[in-house]
């Protein structure tokens, strides 16, 4: 194992990059800091020690073949958990550089999160973060193929590692001449005759909807479905529904938002982060968002 650890390690490195870089030679070797000589030689030798063709030759286009792009999709992260566990031990990895991929949910986009990450940013302007906004089930599998470090997702997820950091409390949002606009509090019951506007069935809130409905005696009519929220929000302000969705301290005008009578109308607000080993900037951003939910 050590003889084809010390003798692919490079070659998988480059054919890696090369993946990464649309088979540019020059960029992929500028990613790697060798000459693009050396990243042909690389590519060469891994054929030769494979005993398979990986390079496509389509007059001055190059492309992978299915199995060099099979072999750099399995081998990335691999090459990456070890890059980082070395630098950690030897102190070359720097915790105020990098990238993070973080990503979080479509409800969140507005308020404490994007406050959080100017101050990071303030605070540690040598650490890019990526950015990804999507629902709870494409986060955790995207931590999950490792196209993402860190993520807050909602709900927690069963098959990584994670901690809670806040709740993520469910009102809801009417317009604002709705007969129950001005009511304290709202019986789920009291909306059985609206018309709901709500994520597609896969989204976690619609299926929190249907079954908190479901426990109030009854299925409720969703007439549209939309994935975002911002979108749920200007059709509610346009009397075309109602929805149930988390409260927002800078709802628009148009719009009544009301928290629900009874208890138990929230979600769990999880941190999780892929199942590689996490890079010190990750960890960095990672403390900072827990202390920041704090």
């Amino acid at each position: 194992m050590d003889q084809w650890l010390r003798k692919l390690s490079p070659h998988l490195a480059a054919l890696v990059a090369l993946a990464e870089n649309d088979c540019h030679m020059t960029r992929a070797a500028a990613t790697l800091g060798v000459p693009q000589s050396s990243m042909s030689r690389r590519i060469h030798a891994l054929e030769h020690d494979l005993g398979l063709p990986l390079l496509i030759h389509d007059g001055r286009v190059v492309r992978l073949t299915p199995a060099a792009q099979q072999l750099a999709r399995q081998v990335r992260e691999p090459l990456r958990d070890l890059e980082r566990v070395v630098g950690a031990i030897t102190g070359e990895a720097d915790p105020d550089s990098g990238t993070v991929r973080f990503g979080f949910p479509l409800t969140m986009g507005s308020g404490l999160i994007p406050d959080l990450l100017v101050e990071f940013r303030r605070r540690h302007p040598g650490i890019r973060v990526a950015l990804k906004q999507a629902h709870g089930a494409q986060l955790s599998a995207d931590l999950l193929a490792g196209s993402l470090d860190l993520a807050l997702t909602i709900p927690a997820p069963e098959r990584l590692q994670h901690v809670l950091v806040g709740t993520q409390q469910i009102h809801v949002l009417l317009p604002e001449d709705h007969r129950l606009a001005d009511a304290d509090r709202i019986r789920l019951e009291d909306l059985r005759e609206e018309t709901f506007i709500a994520n597609p069935a896969s989204y976690n809130l619609r299926q929190l909807t249907e079954r908190w409905c479901h426990d109030a005696g009854f299925t409720p009519d969703v007439a549209i479905e939309v994935t975002e929220f911002a979108t749920i929000r200007e059709l509610i302000s346009r009397g075309l529904g109602i929805a149930l969705l988390p409260h927002d301290e800078r709802t628009p005008p148009g719009i009544a938002e009301r928290p629900l009578a009874g208890t138990g109308h929230h979600r769990a607000i999880a941190l999780a982060w892929s199942a590689s080993v996490p890079a010190p900037a990750t960890r960095r951003l990672s403390t900072f968002l827990r202390e920041g939910f704090a």
